[in-house]
């Protein structure tokens, strides 16, 4: 099993499933969120990315395969992004292992790194509640509700909470707050898009960015998300989704084997990783021959 324990959280792969534990001083939106269990299948990819201070374990799922990343749309920041790790310095090599690892499954399994048509995670769990701004939104799986605080405008607390069963929900989306722009979690009723901005909108929240608590929302939005019908249609794939790299760099992928040269290097892989587990092989070993295994491939 490959394991690497950080201030920012612990990430485990046991060969099946990557396990994700946020810190303690985790951006909020990952300690509401809690332990994530990551099925090999719903994983796309993962690398490490170095910098001055150690670097960052990003780890790429299949789109479609998450909603709260289907509910951000490419809207998260890293330090809220539950598939991004910290790394310090003297755990670079750890990282670099746990790459190895995932990699060299991905591979054996023979994972695509494709779109996928449903949820592979099951989001958020119920009761959830976020937000910010003039309110908080909350969700038990069958109905939304959106609690108002003193800076919300009269059009909103003169008809006090706003209760809406899922089954007046066309659609949602969250938007976090940019700049000077004031992000919102807006619920469609499905009697059609409501003109009015989030801030005099019952159907809204009005985000300001006034603290990271406010990007809880998104986590509303997800469960809300998977839960609408036809929310787990996966989106179109990427125009060019990058290949699984199995090197360490940035030069071209190496051409494809034939197909029988490529099974036979995958049964080497897997009679090294029994070697490797039953002690036949060192850490050191194991190291040297797998990469010459991938070398050939």
């Amino acid at each position: 099993m490959a394991e690497i324990i950080q201030r920012d959280g612990t990430w485990t792969f046991d060969g099946d499933t990557v396990r994700i534990v946020p810190g303690g001083k985790a951006h909020p939106v990952r300690q509401e969120l809690g332990e994530t269990a990551v099925p090999l299948q719903a994983v796309a990819g993962i690398s490490f990315e170095p910098d001055r201070k150690g670097g960052r374990l990003r780890l790429r799922l299949r789109g479609g395969a998450c909603p709260v990343l289907r509910a951000a749309d490419g809207r998260l920041k890293d330090g809220a992004d539950p598939y991004v790790l910290t790394v310090e310095k003297d755990r670079t090599g750890v990282a670099e292992y746990f790459v190895d690892e995932v990699r060299n499954a991905l591979l054996i399994e023979q994972v695509p790194d494709g779109p996928v048509d449903r949820f592979l995670l099951p989001g958020p769990a119920l009761p959830v509640s976020g937000g910010g701004g003039d309110g908080t939104a909350s969700f038990d799986g069958e109905s939304v509700r959106l609690t108002w605080n003193w800076k919300a405008e009269e059009s909103k607390t003169a008809g006090g909470p706003t209760t809406f069963p899922l089954s007046r929900i066309a659609g949602v989306r969250w938007m976090p707050s940019i700049g000077l722009e004031n992000g919102y979690l807006r619920f469609e009723p499905v009697e059609g898009a409501v003109s009015a901005p989030p801030k005099y909108d019952t159907y809204a929240l009005d985000l300001w960015g006034m603290s990271k608590k406010e990007h809880t929302a998104v986590l509303v939005a997800a469960a809300v998300l998977m839960r609408l019908p036809g929310a787990r249609a996966a989106p179109a794939a990427p125009e060019a989704a990058p290949a699984l790299a199995l090197t360490k760099g940035d030069g071209p992928a190496p051409v494809s084997p034939p197909a029988g040269d490529h099974d036979t290097l995958l049964r080497r892989l897997r009679e090294l990783g029994e070697l490797h587990r039953a002690g036949v092989l060192t850490d050191e070993e194991f190291s040297t021959a797998k990469q010459a295994v991938l070398r050939s491939m």
